[in-house]
């Protein structure tokens, strides 16, 4: 990929969004893009800690794995978000594995070139600042919601907040979540089993909550969920 096609790209992304074509290009000059086929790892955990990733193109899930073998979802991304978010400020190792859920096309930027791009650009790092905050939000009100909420809640919240960031709106109003979540994946992202959510998604379709179309797509109204306990 040639280095105006990185430049387009990187402008895309909210972080560099308000930087002039120049500024960007100073990061581009450090950039490569690469592409990763379905089920490939991007890093896996306690590799060393050198690039972040902007995604152009793909899904990536990010996991970390207990010394069982035991699966834990941290995030699932795609289009137009980037990761690691410790990349910036952390020594030492990736904390997580990243692996594409399909194939993906990401910009690889290396830590310690990027953070010399961020000394020379102090209104950059304020917006490094800004995301790392709504992360760090995003995973405090995930933490709440698993010491506060029971297992059907945590289910409710989940499936509103991918809805959400991967959910497409429909005319009436509802929102229609591709089926490409598995029970397992569910169960992983707020650490229960996959039978309990195999349960909780049979008693919610059979009281009305949701709706799953002929191709296994949820059809969700975030709002008529989340009145069961609001």
């Amino acid at each position: 990929m040639y280095r105006e096609e990185i430049i387009t790209i990187l402008s895309e992304f909210g972080l560099f969004r308000e930087m002039s074509r120049q500024e960007i290009a100073k990061i581009a000059d450090i950039s490569i893009s690469r592409e990763w086929k379905k089920h490939s790892h991007i890093f896996m955990q306690g590799d060393p800690l050198d690039n972040v990733y902007f995604i152009n193109a793909g899904k990536i899930k990010i996991y970390k794995s207990d010394i069982n073998g035991k699966e834990q979802i941290v995030a699932i991304l795609k289009k137009g978000e980037m990761f690691p978010h410790v990349g910036f400020f952390r020594k030492g190792d990736y904390p997580a594995y990243a692996e594409a859920l399909e194939k993906s096309i990401l910009v690889v930027v290396p830590i310690t070139q990027f953070e010399k791009v961020l000394i020379e650009n102090p209104e950059l790092s304020i917006k490094v600042f800004r995301v790392l905050g709504e992360k760090i939000v995003d995973l405090q009100n995930r933490l709440e919601e698993q010491i506060l909420n029971n297992t059907y809640e945590q289910i409710v919240k989940l499936l509103v907040r991918l809805g959400e960031n991967h959910g497409q709106e429909r005319s009436d109003g509802t929102i229609l979540l591709k089926g490409e979540f598995t029970n397992k994946d569910l169960a992983n992202m707020i650490g229960t089993t996959r039978e309990t959510v195999s349960r909780t998604l049979t008693k919610m379709k059979k009281d009305g909550l949701i709706e799953v179309d002929r191709h296994g797509d949820f059809i969700l109204a975030p709002d008529k969920l989340l009145e069961e306990f609001f």
